[in-house]
């Protein structure tokens, strides 16, 4: 099963999105609370055109 991003509503109001491997497992999720959904949908937009960016190790 391939993974997923959610959107939800937290316990605020706003807006935050989790990706779920194909597991169910969270693997990522906002640390931002946006405002509207459509902000929300935004950020998933923005991980997603991103994802492909290079690792760089801080270690």
């Amino acid at each position: 099963m391939a993974g997923k991003f959610e959107i939800y509503q937290d316990k605020a109001g706003g807006f935050r999105f989790r990706l779920k491997a194909g597991n169910g497992e969270v693997i990522a999720s906002s640390s931002e609370s946006y405002k509207s959904k459509a902000s929300a949908l935004k950020g998933v937009e923005s991980v997603r055109s991103n994802a492909g960016a290079a690792i760089t190790d801080l270690t």
